[in-house]
Order: C-alpha cells, then structure tokens, then sequence
C-alpha cells in the first residue's frame, strides 16, 4: 500500500493555502502590534490550539510517546529543537520582513520554495515527475525568472525562505512521528522565545488597553494559525515531495486574489509577466492532481 495519500494531501494542501492567505489580511486588524510581537503571540496561542487539537484527535497517547522517546534519544530531542528552530525562523521572517522594507526579498524566496521542494522530491527522494508535472515546473520557473529579473531581490532573505523549508521537511520525514504530535512538540519548544519576546517588547502593557485585541484576535490568530499549519505539515506527509512543492504556487496565487480584492492593491503588467506562467503552472499541477485521485478511487 502507498505510503501517499493523494486526495487527502491535496485537500489539506490547498485548505492550508487558503488559511495562510486569510490570515495574511487577518494581521491588519491586530495593529497597532508589531511584527515580532504578532509573531510571539501566534506562537502562544498557537501552542495551546496544537496541544487542544491533539486532545480532540486523541493523540495524547502519541504525545506522551513522543516525548519519552525524547528524553531516551538526545538524537531526536536534537531533531526536534533543529525543527523547531527551522520553523521558527520561517514564521519569525514573514513577520519581521515588512517591518524592515524586504518582503519583496521574502516573496521572491516563496516563489523559489516550490521548485526546490521539486527538485529535493526528485534527485533526494527519487521521484518520477510526470510530464505534466514538468511542464508545470517549467511555467513556474518561467514566473520566477521574470520576478527575479525585475527585482533583483536575491538576498539573505530570499535565501532563508527558499532552502530553510526543504530541510525542515525532509528532517520532519525522518523523525518518524505523528505529523500534528511533532507540530504541537515544535510549537511547545517555541513557547519560551515567544515569551521572551513579549516581556523584552513591552506588548503586554499595550495588551491591557486593547482588550478585544487580546482577548478576541490574538486567540483567533491561534485558531487560524493551528489548524493552517497542521493542515499544511500533515499535507507535507501525505503527498510525494514533488507534488506538495508544485501546490506550493496555490497560496501565492490565492494571495493576490486577497491582495486586490480586500486589501485594494493593484495587479499591474509586470505582476502580470511573474502571476500568469505560475497560474499556467497551478492549473496544470490542478489536472495532474484530479488524474491522482480519479486514480486513488
């Protein structure tokens, strides 16, 4: 039996894309919070969601497992700090990026992310890409070529995005656990950063006079990120490496239908020349993903 679930993956996959894109226009309403404090308070209420969504889903058998196992291997205790660490520093950039004037660098990295997730899934995990498959990889490249080349954006940024994810998936892989166990692990090990950072930005005295704020959003912001993110890891389990970084594209393109509709941005020639090779690509991946689960069935 194949250790991929295509129909499932897909859905969960493409669920988590949208989540990430509401949660983008989500984030206005939590002003006058910044960056790094959205990011500290996403972790605190994320960590409670993970550890209520195991309970719902009765992993806390898995959890305790988990965690033995942790104390009995330091190699996998180190595993789990080194994903916990990778996925932080992914959540921590997204949110410090506008505040310094470099999310373009940052988008460009999320443009970059699928390929290379294609091309771990071909020459590390050795699979077959289909020709379909390639001809959407080909769009795609031709999208990000054209970004790149009216940018300039290539930097340190760019970088942490587009190889900081692919080792973090594939370290994930081999810790051999449960997808949303090992979620809830990575986000309880952030906990102490996050609140590090609350204490050193002063967010909690700014908290006591925005009391929908803290007690509404910031828990909604939780809520949302949970269920984005373990839909999305457990997606990362569920789909061969090459078909997860080929959907990968659908949370951009879901960005700019947020971006001009609720957020009043213009989509000008030159998005144009990077957004509709990557829509050729998403359509084609949108095929190729429909022959998978008329397969499955």
């Amino acid at each position: 039996m194949s250790q991929y679930e295509p129909g499932r993956g897909i859905a969960l996959s493409v669920g988590a894309s949208a989540l990430f894109a509401l949660m983008s226009a989500y984030t206005l309403l939590l002003a006058p919070l910044g960056g790094l404090d959205i990011f500290a308070w996403r972790v605190i209420w994320t960590a409670p969601g993970a550890l209520a969504l195991l309970v719902v889903r009765k992993r806390a058998p898995q959890l305790r497992a988990l965690v033995a196992r942790m104390v009995r291997e330091p190699r996998t205790a180190l595993a789990l700090v080194a994903s916990a660490a990778l996925l932080g520093s992914q959540l921590w950039v997204f949110l410090w990026a506008p505040l310094h004037g470099r999310m373009l660098e940052v988008s460009l990295g999320y443009f970059l992310l699928p390929l290379i997730m294609v091309l771990v899934g071909r020459f590390y995990y050795h699979e077959r890409l289909e020709p379909l498959q390639w001809l959407a990889v080909a769009c795609a490249a031709m999208g990000v070529a054209h970004e790149l080349w009216a940018t300039h954006a290539f930097s340190w940024p760019t970088l942490l995005v587009a190889f900081g994810y692919p080792p973090y998936f594939v370290l994930r892989r081999k810790i051999h656990a449960d997808s949303l166990v090992t979620f809830a692990v990575e986000m309880l090990l952030l906990v102490p950063v996050a609140v590090l950072e609350v204490r050193a930005g002063g967010s909690l005295a700014l908290l006591d006079a925005h009391k929908f704020l803290a007690f509404v959003l910031l828990p909604g912001l939780g809520v949302l990120s949970t269920v984005a993110l373990a839909s999305y890891l457990k997606a990362s389990r569920l789909l061969p490496m090459a078909l997860f970084g080929i959907l990968g594209y659908v949370e951009p393109v879901l960005l700019v239908i947020v971006s001009v509709t609720l957020l009043g941005e213009h989509l000008g020639m030159r998005q144009l020349g990077t957004y509709v090779p990557i829509w050729l690509a998403v359509a084609l991946t949108a095929v190729h993903a429909a022959r998978l689960i008329r397969f499955e069935r």
